[in-house]
């Protein structure tokens, strides 16, 4: 086989360039500390770490969204602590107005302490995070969920709360809507509710009873009557004004019917009538209010007082657990948080460990690699040098 002249440079040079080549991207390897500048490096790895680059940035976005969503919950719990400490304030001013010892102006006087704790309430419900978004609004974060005129206390925020992604399908839950926290409380003792007519004449009082017998009061969902036929003689009716039962009234003993047990006390009048009837729900805005409307009263007997102080006590109360469970749920959201926090940190860890592995230079064979392709390079020049002289005429000569 013949081999040209021209064709032996052209292949000597094209092995030249292509060590030169090779050193300029070990070169650029150790100077960058990137194996890969691009996907001819090396496809297959480019493609795997082009993937981990995904999954890496959707685990930092899934701690930008738990370190937003903490933020949230750890005010919300600090509101709902100021808020169960107000409460807790208010209940102890009820069980001090529930003194039949006390005068008009002494119950006033505790009216206008649960004033100023109202107004504190409805701005506890009101709190606001740094950049001034709402924190009992639900969506509605831009919207001052609550307004308060006169005793009355409105809601106007949104009824459903942002759901935000802290990993891969979990979802938690950054708020909550300021519905569940003080609107929606169950009334009386949560099953039915106590009153004193606003006729009565005596000075009966109806404590807020218990169930006795779940199943059989499960039957009955109508308003009951406990009339007083005389001093010392009662009826119950139901709703259809149906004799349930009757007996004598003795102040202190418990009235059984239907699945329920209440209490009446005090001297009740001929015609003094007390209602039982199935429990709602009311906001904790208005049992204080109505708290503060009983005892700035001047027209309800020692009866009627003892009753709407009692149920206004039991109210808070309701209150008051409420704000328990969703601190606790909030408590529990905040430990999903910090756990998912730590999963992602490990995770993170494991895909740029991952990525360092396919991505990042070897500095050690880099220089190895480095010093072989010089060497190479060397002896490739002058091997072209020394055989570039070599001609026919020489041969001849």
């Amino acid at each position: 086989m013949n081999i040209s002249t021209v064709t032996f440079q052209n292949d000597a040079l094209a092995d030249i360039q292509q060590l030169e080549t090779a050193m300029s991207q070990t070169q650029n390897q150790l100077s960058t500390g990137l194996q890969l500048q691009n996907a001819a490096d090396n496809p297959v790895a480019m493609s795997q770490v082009n993937e981990l680059d995904v999954q890496l940035s959707a685990s930092q976005q899934y701690v930008t969204n738990s370190n937003a969503a903490s933020a949230n919950l750890t005010l919300e719990e600090q509101a709902l602590t100021n808020a169960t400490n107000l409460l807790q304030s208010a209940q102890s001013l009820a069980t001090e107005a529930s003194n039949g010892s006390l005068t008009a102006s002494d119950r006033q006087d505790i009216a206008t302490q649960l004033q100023q704790q109202l107004a504190q309430l409805v701005a506890i419900a009101n709190s606001t995070d740094s950049n001034g978004n709402y924190l009992f609004a639900g969506q509605a974060s831009g919207t001052q969920p609550f307004a308060q005129s006169g005793g009355s206390v409105a809601y106007s925020g949104s009824d459903s709360v942002n759901q935000i992604e802290i990993g891969a399908g979990q979802f938690i839950s950054a708020g909550d809507t300021g519905t569940s926290v003080f609107m929606n409380i169950p009334t009386g003792n949560g099953t039915f509710t106590t009153a004193a007519a606003a006729g009565n004449t005596g000075s009966g009082s109806i404590d807020t009873g218990t169930v006795t017998d779940p199943s059989t009061w499960a039957m009955n969902s109508g308003t009951y009557t406990i009339s007083f036929t005389s001093p010392t003689q009662y009826q119950v009716t139901d709703a259809d004004d149906n004799p349930v039962t009757s007996g004598t009234y003795t102040s202190g003993d418990a009235i059984d019917f239907d699945g329920i047990q209440v209490t009446i006390s005090g001297a009740p009048a001929t015609g003094d009538q007390f209602t039982v009837a199935p429990a709602g729900t009311g906001s904790v805005f208005s049992a204080l209010s109505g708290l503060i409307t009983t005892l700035s009263s001047t027209t309800l007997n020692a009866g009627q007082l003892a009753t709407q102080v009692g149920t206004a006590e039991q109210q808070i109360g309701n209150a008051l657990n409420n704000l328990d469970d969703v601190q606790a749920s909030v408590g529990a959201r905040i430990n999903a948080v910090t756990a998912a926090q730590s999963g992602a940190q490990t995770e993170q860890t494991t895909l740029q460990s991952s990525v360092s592995q396919l991505s990042d230079t070897d500095y050690a064979a880099a220089t190895t690699q480095l010093s072989t392709e010089e060497l190479a390079l060397q002896a490739a020049e002058q091997s072209y040098a020394s055989i570039a002289k070599l001609s026919l005429f020489n041969y001849l000569a």
